[in-house]
């Protein structure tokens, strides 16, 4: 019987191995912003929250990249 654990378990991480995935990126590759801003665009409960609180951050950015702009010569 502990033969065929000899072959059994060699023969199982080979399989194990050539079956999972390789070479590939796996993550996603919608940024934040994109995935808020389509979850804002849906139709689901509390979705405009969710594009208000996009346009906030918008005008915040904005206000600090003008205040930045004023502050350097």
């Amino acid at each position: 019987m502990s033969r065929r654990y000899l072959i059994a378990v060699p023969l199982l991480a080979l399989l194990a191995a050539c079956t999972s995935e390789s070479g590939g990126n796996r993550r996603d590759t919608m940024t934040q912003r994109q995935k808020d801003s389509v979850l804002g665009q849906s139709g689901l409960p509390g979705a405009q929250g969710v594009t208000k609180a996009l346009r906030a951050s918008d005008s915040v950015k904005a206000h600090e990249a003008r205040v930045d702009s004023a502050s350097n010569p």
